[in-house]
């Protein structure tokens, strides 16, 4: 409860306590939203139909106010369609205007440095001062098709820094050999906004190392804390493109107009996430179908270790417990994924965090 003094000038004040500040100080900031869409499919669906509502998805995405839209590398999956995010990022940013679009990520060790600098430059030739260079070091699948799309791959830390390295060469044009430069083509007048994702502190580290931007993923780590956020700050080396440091964090989130609604969709993500992490990667069934069904004590043991992973309820909780996360990381921008089984739910679930955050296009 709040205490009660009286001022010199004999007025009653309500002494804010500690516990009471916190929320208020949660309510200051304004916060920066983005999509991450990873083109899910459904069973019995399509690719296709998974694109297609991707495409529809950025453009609602920019009319609602949302900052930014990435979209993801998966390989060798039945359930996401999202494999080649630079090619899909030429529709996506075609059919919009402003919203910045972005790879969450292009996996580097699956690719040659120079491609991906060739690419991104060509985005950045097309849609100037747009265009988002997210990176990631995992597979973005299994190690079998990793091998497939990069046999050189070793999967070691040492080859990601090399690729990194090369890559701030290519993009910079300070790339070269014994026999001359080495021109990352289309030459571009700007650089894309670069970004490492991170879901442990390595990533971090080697964010500061090179001066980029640090996207935390909690998606997929519920437990990566504000400590990762905390050891980029300190090790950070300011370069001429980025002087200081930049961190958004990145969560799950499932926000519908009833909790109970919200429950079902919380349920059946639960569910999903422990599908993926014993190897099934088919695309799932209707939330619906899971109302009745009864996790095992081990299976609440793994719900409750990625708990952290999602943000679930009705717009009033999403967003406070949005804001704290912000709080928490000390970030005002916050990268939001939906894998909600209908379409219709996934922007539903979009379109009341615009509201809740009153986003404007």
């Amino acid at each position: 409860m709040p205490g009660f003094y009286v001022n010199k000038l004999g007025q009653s004040v309500v002494l804010i306590t500690g516990a009471l500040l916190k929320p208020l100080i949660y309510m200051s900031i304004k916060l920066k939203l983005g999509i991450l869409d990873q083109s899910l499919l459904r069973r019995g669906g399509t690719a296709l139909q998974a694109i297609t509502e991707t495409v529809d998805l950025v453009s609602r995405a920019e009319a609602w106010g949302y900052s930014r839209f990435w979209v993801s590398e998966h390989h060798n999956s039945a359930s996401i369609a999202g494999s080649a995010p630079e090619v899909l990022m030429v529709k996506l940013a075609g059919v919009t205007k402003k919203i910045r679009i972005g790879s969450g990520g292009v996996m580097l060790p699956n690719h040659s440095a120079l491609k991906v600098a060739e690419n991104f430059r060509m985005l950045e030739i097309l849609f100037p001062k747009r265009i988002d260079l997210g990176m990631g070091r995992a597979p973005g699948g299994d190690r079998i098709s990793a091998r497939l799309l990069n046999p050189s791959n070793d999967f070691s830390e040492s080859a990601y820094i090399s690729q990194l390295d090369y890559l701030q060469a290519f993009l910079t044009d300070t790339a070269g050999t014994q026999f001359g430069r080495i021109l990352a083509v289309p030459q571009a007048g700007t650089i894309p906004e670069q970004w490492i994702l991170s879901s442990s502190g390595g990533s971090s580290q080697i964010a500061a190392q090179f001066g980029l931007g640090l996207a935390v993923a909690k998606f997929i780590n519920g437990n990566a804390g504000p400590e990762v956020a905390h050891v980029y700050r300190r090790l950070f080396k300011p370069t001429e493109i980025n002087p200081v440091p930049r961190v958004m964090v990145s969560v799950m989130v499932l926000c519908a107009d009833t909790e109970e609604k919200a429950g079902e969709l919380r349920r059946a993500t639960d569910y999903r996430i422990l599908q993926f992490e014993q190897g099934n990667f088919e695309a799932p069934g209707p939330s619906s179908e899971l109302l009745d069904y009864k996790f095992s004590p081990d299976e609440m043991a793994r719900v409750r270790n990625n708990a952290g992973r999602i943000v679930s309820g009705t717009p009033g909780s999403v967003k406070e417990q949005l804001l704290r996360l912000a709080h928490d990381f000390e970030t005002d921008e916050v990268m939001i994924t939906c894998m909600a089984y209908s379409f219709e739910d996934r922007l539903r679930c979009f379109e009341l965090v615009a509201e809740a955050f009153e986003l404007q296009p």
